[in-house]
């Protein structure tokens, strides 16, 4: 039955596979195929034996379904984030997988009793096990955040270790079989213990855990060191005297007070200019990289850095740090008399909160371990720890064998036939024989080949996916830059001089994450249509926001839009036509997405009003967009009294419309980016606690646009003009529309 092991003969006339084109006639992969197919041969799939049967296709379906979205679910060619509705789906899978194989694998033992070995299908769903446990962590994201949680997930995570430890050594009795399962136990347990100190050192680091704290109190004293002076330097100079922490300033002596930590050693470790000091600045790195060759080639890595340090900063505020108003003052100044007035255009500009959000976004959300990459983590992490990985591997193997380690090394090949390099031959004969004949047994047992394949593929995919997004990212690159900037001898290696060149040579040739923003229509409203695809965020619309936010930065505060409007330049481009935007000034908070009840009130009326210009439920779902188009234009031209969203915006497009002549295309489209720009601005500031945390959990998702503007205002401080307590209704009257 299935306890037959795999180096004893079967019976004879039975489903034992004869030599074909596909299976040879080797003395051990038939036994061992026989095996395999026996518990399929012998089931009743119509009686009690069905449902074992059935849980062996749901589990092929989940690890197909586990395999296609691992590898297929990244946003980027260096990504670290799993969306979360893919990581939603592949936790279920994962955690389907643990009753699943739990109840196929206590049926297969108790088929051969408590006195022989397990049968091979039972070995085959106790290494689904062990594979399942190693793929269980690739899709839970790594929180180094100090507090943000227990540890329950460690003691589950542990509790099943300890389980499918039990599982082998109380059940195992072949000294190789024994060896092979406790090496991939000593795997899972390694990999836990690892996590797990990895993610307790950081929780306690000043570098990662508690980095705001010490950043909250760097920041206050740097800035009464540094002053403040309002008739400075411009362009590049102000950001050689950037003061902002990169990296090292978990290394400053500090001192816990009342008010936060004292640094004792601030002053000389900003003011040194000299940059082998512990303490690596924005200001240190830019002044470096005007006499290195490296940097001063490639600007893009020097401002890699500056987004750094501004994640710091954003991190800081995010965990309930507020920024304070000299220090809102004298990133306003950095921004926009120093990164813009270098001489830079509004797309580098933006792609610094850009890359300093994919840092927020991969330290809240990654999967992998980026936020500690260093030279000392790489070190660590991929050399030392699979040494002593490797070291305990070898010593479960002599200790299964009683310290025979010749007989191990025998015993550890030939009571596995996968590790005799069995495997691929065995899935060949098996696969074949489907393809021959279609024999239920076989194709049942390719079935549980497959899952196999399948877990070990997903594994070897992420271990080395890892590795790689590890020396490609964002995170690893800005600690070798620091190590650049204050080390000589990187600088004068011949190897090291080397890495960073290499490293940027291999990121220019991968899909990097752009700066985009998400489409909607009103006109596309039915659940059944496609999603509008994402668009890159064009070079002319960075630079309109760049230079917007730098006249706000000269005291020329932001407007809903209606100030563009009634701008002496866009009136004359629109002549007799004029716009009507009748509306109350205390009304427009209502449409912002301060308050989610009141925005999903907004949307549900418009949609309301929508349906009922459409006539009515069946126009509004069964008609197409030209209709509809036809439908807003019959809006426009009649006059209304009531001033509700479809009719404003209906009127408003009339009106550009009408005026998109030759002779008027480049006014009207310069008149939209103005408006765009001004809306855009005027809705991403926020001090809400609430709408802070939903751009945090926006950026798992990709992010919106309009969270990178949420990071330059809350960095500059640029807010909306109160509103006041009271204002009479303003309206623009219209002639000829």
């Amino acid at each position: 039955m299935a306890g037959i092991n795999s180096t004893s003969p079967p019976p004879p006339f039975q489903v034992q596979p004869p030599p074909s084109a596909f299976c040879d006639s080797s003395s051990k992969l038939l036994p061992f195929v026989y095996n395999l197919t026996i518990f399929y041969a012998e089931a009743n799939l119509r009686g009690d034996e069905a449902p074992l049967v059935a849980t062996s296709v749901v589990m092929f379906v989940l690890a197909v379904l586990f395999f296609i979205l691992n590898v297929f679910s990244r946003s980027s060619d260096v990504s670290t984030i799993l969306n979360p509705t893919v990581r939603l789906i592949l936790s279920t899978s994962l955690s389907l997988f643990l009753p699943a194989t739990s109840y196929l694998f206590s049926e297969a033992k108790n088929a051969v009793g408590q006195t022989a070995d397990l049968s091979v299908r039972a070995r085959t769903i106790l290494m689904w096990m062990f594979l399942v446990e190693l793929l269980r962590k690739k899709v839970e994201a790594i929180l180094v955040t100090a507090g943000m949680h227990g540890y329950s997930d460690t003691i589950h995570s542990a509790s099943r270790v300890v389980w499918l430890g039990s599982l082998v050594f109380f059940n195992l009795r072949s000294a190789g079989k024994k060896a092979l399962y406790g090496t991939l136990w000593v795997l899972a347990a390694a990999k836990l213990v690892q996590r797990f100190v990895t993610v307790e050192l950081g929780k306690r680091s000043f570098a990662y855990g508690r980095n705001p704290q010490l950043l909250a109190s760097y920041m206050t004293q740097m800035l009464k060191l540094q002053g403040q002076d309002n008739h400075g330097p411009a362009g590049s100079d102000v950001l050689k005297r950037c003061n902002y922490a990169v990296i090292g300033e978990e290394e400053l002596k500090k001192e816990a007070g009342p008010k936060g930590y004292k640094l004792d050693e601030l002053e000389k470790a900003i003011l040194d200019t000299d940059s082998s000091s512990s303490v690596i600045t924005v200001g240190k790195i830019w002044a470096f990289a005007e006499k290195d060759p490296m940097l001063r080639s490639d600007p893009k890595l020097k401002r890699l850095c500056l987004s750094f340090a501004l994640f710091k900063l954003l991190r800081r505020r995010l965990e309930e740090f507020p920024i304070t108003d000299a220090e809102a003052s004298n990133c306003r100044d950095l921004v926009f008399k120093g990164l813009w007035q270098e001489g830079m255009v509004g797309e580098d500009a933006i792609q610094v909160f850009s890359d300093e959000l994919q840092f927020l976004c991969e330290y809240y959300h990654s999967v992998l371990p980026v936020v500690f990459a260093s030279p000392f983590f790489f070190v660590h992490n991929y050399i030392l720890f699979p040494i002593i990985v490797w070291a305990f591997c070898i010593l479960m193997l002599i200790s299964c064998s009683n310290g025979d380690v010749a007989y191990a090394l025998d015993s550890f090949r030939t009571d596995n036939y996968v590790m005799s390099g069995g495997m691929l031959r065995m899935a060949r004969c098996v696969l074949g024989k489907v393809w021959e004949s279609l024999s239920t047994p076989f194709v049942f047992c390719g079935v549980d080949i497959s899952i196999t394949i399948l877990l070990i593929l997903a594994f070897a995919y992420e271990e080395v996916w890892e590795f790689i997004v590890f020396l490609l990212s964002n995170w690893f690159m800005v600690s070798l830059l620091c190590s650049h900037t204050s080390t000589p001898e990187w600088r004068t290696h011949p190897l090291l001089r080397r890495i960073i060149p290499s490293i940027v040579s291999v990121r220019n040739t991968m899909n990097q994450p752009k700066v985009c923003f998400k489409q909607f229509s009103v006109l596309r409203f039915s659940r059944l249509s496609l999603p509008l695809p994402t668009r890159e965020v064009p070079e002319e619309a960075k630079t309109l926001i760049m230079e917007r936010l730098a006249r706000v930065s000269r005291d020329a505060p932001l407007s809903n839009g209606m100030s563009v409007l009634r701008s002496a330049e866009h009136r004359l481009s629109i002549q007799s036509h004029e716009l009507s935007w009748a509306c109350k000034s205390d009304s427009i908070a209502e449409l912002l997405p301060d308050d989610k009840d009141g925005t999903e009130l907004v949307h549900a009326d418009m949609k309301m009003q929508l349906r009922e210009e459409m006539g009515g439920w069946w126009g509004y779902y069964r008609s197409g967009e030209s209709e509809r188009y036809t439908k807003l234009m019959q809006v426009a031209r009649t006059r209304q009294e009531g001033t509700t969203v479809i009719s404003k915006g209906a009127r408003l497009g009339k009106v550009f419309i009408d005026r998109y002549k030759d002779d008027a295309r480049e006014r009207v489209w310069k008149l939209l980016g103005d408006l765009w720009t001004e809306v855009m601005l005027y809705v991403a500031p926020t001090s809400s606690e609430l709408h802070m945390k939903a751009h945090k959990e926006a950026l798992a998702e990709g992010g919106e646009f309009i969270t990178v503007l949420w990071a330059i205002v809350t960095h500059t401080g640029i807010a909306r003009p109160a509103e006041p307590v009271e204002a009479p209704l303003r309206s623009i009257s219209i002639s000829g529309v």
